[in-house]
Order: C-alpha cells, then sequence, then structure tokens
C-alpha cells in the first residue's frame, strides 16, 4: 500500500518524507544517538533516491509533470497543487543530494541535542523541496517560511561566535522580504481569484501593477539569492553556521532566490522585466565584481567561500536577466554546480576547522604533506570553483556570458572580469592553505580524510568532473524549461493601448516548446 501511495503520489512523497523522519526522530529517546543518526541519513536517503526517481520521470519536459491538485481552502481558491518540471526536477534533486552528505559531515561537531539537530533538518528539508514543487502562491509561500525557523535555530543553537546574532539578523533580512512578497501573493490572489500559477501565468496584470508586484517579489528574492547591497547576512551566518547551516544555505537557500525569479517574478512581470532589465544586469555585474573582490581581502576560510558565492550567484542572475534560452540554460546548469562545488568546500573546510580548531588562512600552510587525499579533492573543488574547462563550473558561467553578450555587451565584458578575480582568490587561498611550510607545529600532522569523508566528497567529485566534461546531462533537462521562461518574459504586454514589446530580441533558432503554460488571449 504504501508503495502504491509513493507511486501514484511521487511530488508529495518527496516533499513530505523528511518531515515523517523528523516525527520518527522525535520520538526516539535521546540517549540513542547512534540510532538517531543512522535513522535520519536512511530517511535523506530515501529522500534522494525519490529525487533521483523524479528527474528521470520528469525528463527534459518544459510542462508541469506529476501534478497533484486538491482543493484546499475552496473559499478562497487555494488549492494543494504541486507539479515538476525538468528545471525544478533538477532543484529537487540538488536538495536532495545535499542533505544526507549535510548530515554526514555534521557529524563530529553536533555533539549534543543531536535528536533537535536532525530533526530541524529535515523540516528545513521537506521546506526546500516544497518551494520547488509548489504551484500554488499560498503553498509556495507556507514552504517557504518552513524553510527560515528552523535554519535560524541550526545556526543560533549549533552555530559557533556569535551564533544568536547572527541568526537573528538572517531571521530579519528574510522575514522583510517575505513580508512584501505575501503583499504580492494577495494581491495577485485577490486579481486573478486564485492563487495557482497557471492562472497567474495566464492573466494579464496591468503595466503599473506589474512594476509594483515585480518589485515585491523581487526584493524577496534579492535577499535570498542575494544581490549585493542585501547580502550582508550571508557572510555572518555563513561563519557562524555550522557546516550542515553553510552547506543548505550555500548549496540551497541561494538557489530559491533564483528559483524564484525564474518561476514568479520575471515570467509574471514581462512589462517590469523590460523596464529593470537594465538594473538586474547592473546588480548582477556588481555582485559578480563586487564579491569577488571581497573575497580577495577575507583572512577566514568560510567568509571567503562565502563571498566566492555572491560572485557565482551574480553570474545566475545576470544569466536570468538575459532573457534569453542561452543564458537562462546556464544559469539553470551553474545553480546545480555551484550548489554542488561550494556545498563540499564548506564540508571540507569545516573538516579543516575540525582537525585544527582555526580557519584562519594564516594559520596554515603545508597541508599537501599531511593530507595529501584531502588537499587533493579541496583543490579539484577550488579549480571548479574558479570555472576550470572540464569542470562543473565552466559550461554554465560559458554560456550565461554568452547569452549576456546578446544583450548587454559592455556589462557582460565587465562581468568576464569576475573569471579573473574568480582564479585570483581561489589559487591564493590553495597556494597559502596546502603549500609551503607549516606556519604552526601541530598543523604538520593533520590527519587524512576517512572512510565517512570519503563517502561524502567522492560522489561530490564525480558529479563535478562529469558535469563539466558532459555538460549536456543537465542541459538536456533544463532547455525546454529556459524556453518556456523565454517566451513568457519576453510577451511584455503594455496594456495600455493595446501595445505589445518584445523584452529582448528573440534568439535565432529558439525552439518552439509546448509550454504547459497557457498564455494571455490578445
Amino acid at each position: 500500500m504504501i508503495v502504491k501511495f509513493i507511486g501514484a503520489h511521487l511530488l508529495t512523497s518527496v516533499v513530505f518524507l523528511p518531515l515523517v523522519g523528523a516525527v520518527v526522530v522525535l520520538a526516539l529517546p535521546s540517549r540513542w544517538k547512534r540510532a538517531i543518526w543512522s535513522l535520519a541519513l536512511l530517511f535523506s536517503l530515501a529522500v534522494l533516491g525519490l529525487a533521483v526517481l523524479i528527474f528521470v520521470r520528469v525528463g527534459g519536459s518544459g510542462e508541469f509533470a506529476l501534478t497533484e491538485i486538491h482543493s484546499w481552502i475552496p473559499g478562497v481558491n487555494i488549492r494543494y497543487h504541486l507539479g515538476a518540471d525538468g528545471a525544478s526536477s533538477l532543484f529537487i534533486l540538488l536538495v536532495a543530494f545535499l542533505v544526507p552528505a549535510a548530515l554526514l559531515a555534521s557529524i563530529p561537531e553536533i555533539g549534543n541535542r543531536i535528536k533537535a539537530f536532525c530533526a530541524l533538518l529535515l523540516v528545513v528539508e521537506t521546506g526546500m523541496i516544497g518551494v520547488f514543487s509548489a504551484l500554488d502562491g499560498f503553498l509556495f509561500y507556507i514552504f517557504w517560511e518552513v524553510v527560515l525557523i528552523p535554519m535560524c535555530f541550526i545556526i543560533g543553537i549549533w552555530g559557533s561566535g556569535s551564533r544568536w546574532a547572527v541568526a537573528i539578523k538572517f531571521l530579519i533580512f528574510t522575514m522583510a522580504g517575505s513580508v512584501l512578497m505575501l503583499v504580492a501573493i494577495l494581491y495577485c490572489g485577490t486579481q486573478t481569484g486564485s492563487f495557482d500559477f497557471i492562472d497567474w501565468y495566464a492573466h494579464r496584470f496591468g503595466a503599473t501593477q506589474q512594476l509594483w508586484l515585480f518589485g515585491a517579489f523581487a526584493l524577496a528574492f534579492a535577499i535570498k539569492l542575494p544581490l549585493i547591497g542585501l547580502h550582508s547576512w550571508l557572510p555572518d551566518a555563513h561563519t557562524e553556521a555550522p557546516t550542515a547551516g553553510s552547506v543548505l544555505l550555500a548549496g540551497v537557500l541561494l538557489k530559491m532566490g533564483a528559483y524564484g525569479f525564474f518561476r514568479l517574478a520575471l515570467p509574471l512581470f514581462p512589462v517590469a522585466a523590460v523596464q529593470f532589465q537594465t538594473v538586474l544586469f547592473v546588480l548582477a555585474v556588481a555582485g559578480i565584481i563586487g564579491g569577488a573582490l571581497l573575497a580577495l581581502v577575507q583572512t577566514d576560510i568560510k567568509r571567503l567561500i562565502a563571498y566566492s558565492s555572491i560572485s557565482h550567484m551574480g553570474f545566475v542572475m545576470l544569466g536570468l536577466a538575459a532573457l534569453n534560452q542561452t543564458s537562462v540554460a546556464g544559469a539553470l546548469v551553474l545553480v546545480a554546480s555551484h550548489g554542488l562545488i561550494t556545498g563540499t568546500l564548506f564540508i571540507l573546510s569545516g573538516a579543516l576547522y575540525s582537525r585544527s580548531h582555526t580557519r584562519a588562512i594564516a594559520d596554515f600552510g603545508g597541508v599537501a604533506r599531511a593530507a595529501p587525499m584531502f588537499s587533493v579533492v579541496f583543490i579539484v573543488m577550488a579549480l571548479a570553483s574558479l570555472g576550470l574547462p572540464g569542470l562543473a563550473n565552466f559550461a554554465g558561467e560559458f554560456l550565461v556570458l554568452l547569452g549576456a553578450f546578446q544583450v548587454r555587451t559592455v556589462l557582460a565584458g565587465i562581468g568576464i572580469g569576475g573569471v579573473i578575480l574568480s582564479a585570483t582568490y581561489m589559487l591564493w587561498l590553495v597556494h597559502r592553505l596546502f603549500f609551503g611550510r607549516p606556519r604552526l607545529k601541530d598543523r604538520a600532522s593533520l590527519p587524512d580524510m576517512g572512510l565517512r569523508e570519503y563517502a561524502i566528497v567522492v560522489p561530490m567529485v564525480a558529479l563535478v568532473v562529469a558535469i563539466g566534461v558532459a555538460p549536456n546531462l543537465l542541459l538536456s533537462r533544463v532547455q525546454k524549461s529556459a524556453g518556456v521562461f523565454v517566451r513568457l518574459a519576453g510577451r511584455a504586454e503594455l496594456t495600455a493601448g493595446n501595445t505589445k514589446v518584445r523584452s529582448h530580441p528573440r534568439e535565432s533558432g529558439d525552439p518552439v516548446v509546448a509550454s504547459g503554460f497557457p498564455l494571455p488571449r490578445e
């Protein structure tokens, strides 16, 4: 019966299985530490299995598949509506892949309250997968908020330094954006008589409405992404969070902002997408360059990786803002590759801290002699992060820049500077950490990787190499979704005078994709 239910309700199962796991974990006695870790890991691996099945079954579809629609609050036309296309199935798989890695990486550093930690992490997983599956605005908002509170407690309870101040800062920033998003969701619901994304896509919002609604949605997503100027919560949160918190913050939570722009802000409000395109380009390029420059001056390993995330997410925003299929597909591929690479770098930096009890770059040197396999994995991920051809980030960044050049050549050209700066700070980090003489005596005896760490990083390295060598593994899954996005964001209809304006020149050769999203009637 359970297998039959899962087969018929695959998305519901993958969304709520982590929540079931959290309840089971909370029911166990606190002294059963090994059983708690094992059960939490088992549930997360089961979720990964379902996510792989969803990824395979959805394929490269640009339409929503595996949909589940049930009336929930009929008085206001709120429905329990889930669905996944090629892009969202990739986001779901990324979440499912990173959570068990985060759990395994946390074993050495979570000494107390293991039961609460595992339960909160599984609740966060439900929220993240729910965000990428929801096709109803009210449901989307609930899942968005479900992520926030557990993550705040993960940072505040198991973080380091001024962890509660950082957790509250993270909470305030994110909730400020969420309130604006809630207002926009309520307005869209009242205007269309529905909270369903499909109905929103089909509705013709007025030009002025689009500008205000876009502003509300975009600010919420820009904080989460984060765009430069709204990023101050991110380095602090990464630095003080435990390893699992840093992995999920960089690997998934930032991607929720990108997903919001991809699924809602840009395709729903194409007039605003046209009006704000240059602004988004400028902010994206400022994030690319500014994040890289800030990374260059960091003395803490985790802060350097955190600022590198701001730079890389600038590339993602650049790709989405270009509004053409090449750049959008590149941005989606970059989301997945960056999640894997940066998640692994945070796991490795956490492992280095657990061995040495310091994150100061100046305290290291000569680690390659003491821990050669650890060093090899870290260097491979650092090279992937800087965009080395043959590793995962390269294809995404190349396609983003290629598409962006077609729209804003000068700004895209400036953005290339981020690639150079990325190579600079990553190679500087590698040199300081792994080569030269050990700066402190106890650094010379750092242990190399153990079996648990191999279990975490070997699949990560394999995927990073596979995506780099054969990027079509992901491109084939997101091309049609990117095409649908371009069609929706490219229908900038100015209601006044029924004037129709394209948001950008259509790419020659863009395929006509069966969108599954009803476009407004002329």
